[in-house]
Parts: structure tokens; sequence; C-alpha cells
């Protein structure tokens, strides 16, 4: 595993960030507590160090499986949460904060986000309280998640923002516009969301035969437009020819990907399978060479043009 320091706070992130999304149960299938428990711990032996979750996630159960999970070995992980767009009255922050470190069973969170921008309140208003937060110790670092480079230049006047955290994969790249170029500037790490897009760039729905199930809210997702899967071959097809040579999977050359792109800190990537954490994992090792990243960039490029990103 290899390891990179914000700039700004000091903290030393794992270069792949387990997503905790689908241990609140939601959307996702669910296997058990128990399972994603081990997963948990399995994660932490494999070297990473970083866990992404939020009150939101299955209404705060997904925390209350991270602290469970990580309690005894809490000082060696850095653990990143988020406080809702509902609760983002300087009152409603703290309060929060709060029920998020009783779920996680700890006195600090490392990484504390906005999860989406305020459509009514002020973002001067809640990073208000985020700076309170982080004076009394409860937080170590203010992050956002889901902002423009507009929300993101407004929140920084009124907080050290240290991180941002942005959907970001081979297939979604519109960050490298403008997000990007101010975050290199300004020293602000990037924690990308969605890294291999939903699934899709497991392969599983171009040459894994994977359909998905009625009711699947990833149906209704732009990628997922049966012209954009078709539109998507190309790429899914120039990951698996390199996946084949390499003797990898082709999720990790999309992650591998995404590591080669210098401004990217560490990228979240979830799962309830610890076969497919270690994959996850191993992918931090995985070299690219200039050649593969072109033809990847090119790839991806043409197939974003054809979608529309």
């Amino acid at each position: 595993m290899k390891y990179r320091t914000l700039e700004k706070s000091g903290l030393t992130l794992s270069a792949i960030t387990f997503g905790c999304w689908e241990l609140g149960g939601g959307p996702w299938e669910f296997t058990s507590d128990e399972n994603n428990m081990k997963a948990l711990r399995a994660a932490f032996e494999m070297g990473i160090t970083t866990f992404d979750t939020a009150e939101g996630y299955g209404n705060g159960h997904s925390e209350e499986v991270v602290g469970a999970a990580l309690e005894d070995i809490r000082k060696q992980c850095v653990i990143s949460t988020k406080v809702s767009r509902a609760n983002l009255a300087p009152e409603n922050v703290r309060k929060s904060a709060e029920a998020s470190l009783r779920r996680l069973r700890t006195d600090y969170i490392d990484i504390y986000y906005i999860h989406w921008p305020s459509l009514d309140i002020p973002v001067k208003e809640t990073l208000s309280e985020f700076n309170k937060l982080k004076e009394e110790g409860l937080i170590r670092a203010i992050a956002v998640s889901n902002f423009s480079l507009e929300q993101l230049q407004e929140a920084s006047q009124y907080a050290q923002i240290d991180m941002i955290q942005p959907e970001y994969s081979l297939l979604h790249r519109s960050i490298e516009q403008d997000v990007v170029p101010y975050c290199r500037e300004h020293g602000i790490g990037i924690m990308s969301y969605s890294s291999i897009a939903k699934g899709i760039l497991t392969g599983a729905f171009h040459v894994g035969g994977k359909k998905l199930e009625e009711g699947d809210f990833r149906a209704a997702r732009r990628l997922f437009l049966p012209e954009h899967l078709e539109a998507e071959r190309e790429l899914i097809l120039t990951l698996q020819d390199m996946a084949k040579a390499k003797g990898k999977a082709i999720s990790q050359i999309a992650i591998s990907w995404l590591l080669h792109q210098e401004a990217l800190t560490t990228a979240i990537v979830g799962s309830q399978s610890i076969k497919h954490m270690q994959e996850n994992a191993d992918a931090a090792d995985i070299q690219l060479s200039p050649e593969e990243l072109a033809q990847l960039d090119a790839v991806s490029r043409r197939t974003l043009a054809a979608i529309g990103d």
C-alpha cells in the first residue's frame, strides 16, 4: 500500500480508501454486519488505513459498523464522515457531529465533510461551526464533497479546506477542467468517489454478462443508459486487454489509472467482499507506462465525448 500526506493538516492517508456506503444497507445488496466488520478489519490488515462514511449512509448504520469494527485500532486509522445537506445550520452541524462521534465510538473525526452544498444555509454559517469543532479538537480536518469550483472558492474564504470529495474516474473527469488546478494550487487533497463508476469499470456489465436487477438505483444513472453502455465498450475492452497482459482484474487497471493522476490523494473503493477489497488494495502497486496512460486517456476522452460528459 502507498500512503500520501494531506499538505495542510499533515494527516497520512492510504492511497485506497475503504468506501463504507454499502455497509449501511440502503440501495445496495447487503450481506451482514458481521461480514462487513470482517471486511473492514481485513482491509486494515491489507494496509488500508483510511475509511470513508457518512451520517446519511443507512441513517448512521454505516458509522455504527465502522465504529464497532475499528474501535480498538482507532488511532491507527483515518476516518472521514459527512454531515448531510439537511443538517447544515450551525446548531444542527454540532448535533450531527456529536451523533457521528457516538456511532463511530471515538472522540474525534479525522476529516469532516459537508456532504452536499446547502440550497439555503450560507456556507459561511456552516463553516463557522466546523471551525469551532476543529478548535475544540472534535475534528482534525475540514472538507467538502460535491462542490463546484465556485462553491469551493467560497468555502475557502471561511475555513481551511483540506480535502474535496468529487466523483472522479475514467468515466467522469469534469473536475480536471477547473477543480483539479485549483486544488493543486492551494494544497487541497482530492478523495475520489465512484472510482470504478458504480461497477461499470469492473467490466461486469460488458464482459461479465451482468444485468441490472429490477429496482436497481443505477438503472436511472446516466452511465447505465443502454446507449451509453454501448459507447463505453471500447474503454472496457481496452482496460481488459491491459488487465490480461498484466494478469490483473479490469477494475485494478481503472483504479491504477486514478492513482497515477498527480492531483489525486486517495481513491474510494467499497466492497462487502474481502476478495474484492484485496484486489482494490493490490491496485495501488500496479504501474502503468506512459504509453498505457496515454492510451487510456485517449479512449476515455473519446468515450466521454460520445456520452456527453
